[in-house]
């Protein structure tokens, strides 16, 4: 696990901003521009990245910690890794395709320091061209999850997904407000360090996706709470790599919402983990056929 740092410099900083990269090209140092300015450290996790976006770097000249992994350990296992760097109260974990506006992590870090039993932090994520990316969610019913997991992937505005992404303007618009959410994103938020340690981090047996869901559920068990800041505003330029490896991903991440259908399953529920592993089969040959059909139509039309 080969490291290097551009400064050797120790700086003490409440904040430790850890980046997972892998293949992020240009994303990764527009990323990067939007933290140098901040009082914080920064570690970048390279899951073995092919890209070279890494060794660009460099021309940014500011202290930034660089991990080096020698496989790709997937989002978790990285992050988690990063997270062993980190020596201040709270660590800011973000993707390599957000960028923090003006302000965002002070607003965020005024949460955590104003509330002591918040555990997480989450900010208001807008897409590039100022559309909304609905970061605050809550844990879906059974209904409401396999309404959104199946009308979802053709229809995306229907009543279920809007009711699991909690998309109305009070949460993610405009108008949208603070307050206690289930779970948000893990595109971006701050999460102080004391409670991430205590429940062990991010769950290593996920690869991709519901890391983020797993890791808040997690929390939320032990008793911390997790928080929705809007005023904190993250640019998202969603899915970068999920772009480059559409079928790698769909694969992942139906293996990861059965691995947490299994962990948060109570009583009774239980006895519906045999329905819910055929609805996830089905619904990914679902997803993979619309994939490859998605894939074809701009050869065809040609």
């Amino acid at each position: 696990m080969p490291k290097t740092t551009h400064d050797n410099e120790e700086n003490n900083f409440s904040t430790t901003a850890v980046i997972v990269n892998y293949n992020a090209g240009e994303a990764l140092l527009s990323c990067l521009r939007s933290l140098v300015a901040e009082d914080l450290n920064i570690v970048v996790v390279d899951n073995r990245s092919l890209d070279n976006s890494v060794a660009k770097i460099d021309v940014l000249d500011q202290k930034i910690e660089i991990i080096r992994l020698t496989t790709n350990l997937g989002y978790g296992s990285a992050a988690n890794i990063g997270a062993q760097s980190a020596d201040g109260k709270y660590i800011l974990i973000l993707n390599p395709d957000v960028e923090l506006t003006k302000g965002a992590l002070s607003r965020l870090e005024r949460v955590l320091d104003q509330n002591e039993d918040i555990a997480l932090v989450g900010p208001r994520l807008t897409y590039p061209d100022g559309g909304f990316y609905p970061s605050a969610r809550s844990f879906p019913s059974y209904t409401t999850a396999l309404a959104h997991a199946f009308l979802g992937i053709f229809w995306k505005n229907n009543l279920w997904s809007r009711r699991y992404r909690l998309e109305a303007e009070a949460c993610n618009g405009e108008s949208a407000t603070a307050g206690a959410v289930d779970w948000v994103s893990g595109a971006c938020f701050l999460v102080r360090k004391v409670a991430f340690d205590a429940v062990g981090g991010f769950d290593t047996g996920y690869f991709m996706y519901v890391e983020d869901l797993d890791l808040s559920w997690r929390l939320k068990q032990a008793g911390w709470k997790v928080f929705f800041e809007p005023d904190a505003v993250v640019v998202h330029d969603q899915g970068l790599s999920a772009k480059k490896h559409p079928f790698k991903m769909i694969l992942a991440h139906h293996i990861s919402t059965w691995r947490f259908s299994c962990r948060s399953s109570r009583g009774m529920s239980i006895f519906l983990l045999p329905f819910i592993g055929i609805a996830l089969l089905v619904r990914m040959i679902i997803a993979i056929i619309k994939e490859f059909y998605t894939e074809l139509t701009p050869k065809t039309s040609k």
